[in-house]
């Protein structure tokens, strides 16, 4: 069984879409009354948080994150995003919005 968040894995995973201001708009407005499903405690950015945003955005598409008084939130959520391949939606407050179509059966539309 091969590990989902190995090099190879991310390899396979397609790169996060290019948003346009209005699309990230657009999915803030859809976040606003989500809950946030994954928390990046006081160890930050580990190997199981990463698993954990990616499971959750191919579960849901359109998650939030919450982070645990970060020494730097804006590098924290870039950090976030990449390593999961989803792209930053935005950031209020200690909440990352973050969004990663799925990639076959995608339920979220952008037009």
């Amino acid at each position: 069984m091969s590990d989902p968040h190995s090099e190879e894995a991310a390899a396979e995973r397609p790169s996060p879409p290019d948003l346009t201001g209005a699309q990230r708009q657009h999915l803030r407005g859809r976040a606003h009354g989500l809950e946030p499903v994954v928390q990046v405690g006081q160890a930050g950015l580990t190997d199981a948080v990463v698993q954990a945003v990616d499971q959750a955005l191919a579960a849901h598409e359109l998650i939030k994150v919450r982070l645990h008084r970060p020494e730097d939130k804006r590098g924290t959520a870039a950090a976030l995003a990449e390593r999961a391949g989803g792209a930053l939606c935005g950031l209020i407050g200690h909440t990352v919005i973050l969004y990663r179509p799925h990639p076959t059966r995608p339920r979220i539309r952008l037009d």
